[in-house]
């Protein structure tokens, strides 16, 4: 590419970036377009989805966890305690 190209693009894009309008986007106009018609209900600051239900304590989940793992250990021991050597 010469150097006469690239000064070329700069000055096109510099043109470009200089234009008075700018043509919306193809989801703006569908978005537009769309609206105009049937215009969106208020939304809340970043909504998120709706709940799905009540979430479980943490501490639950911890009991279930090591209550668990406590199980295993105990009849892991009692096995081997049983086992003949």
């Amino acid at each position: 590419m010469s150097g006469q190209d690239g000064e070329e693009r700069e000055f096109d894009l510099r043109w470009a970036d200089g234009a008075a309008y700018k043509e919306p986007s193809a989801r703006a106009r569908m978005l537009a377009a769309r609206w105009k018609e049937n215009p969106p209900g208020p939304q809340p600051f970043r909504a998120g989805p709706d709940p799905v239900g009540p979430r479980r304590s943490s501490w639950l989940s911890t009991v279930i966890v090591l209550g668990t793992v406590a199980v295993i250990v105990v009849a892991l021991g009692w096995a081997r305690f049983r086992a003949p050597y």
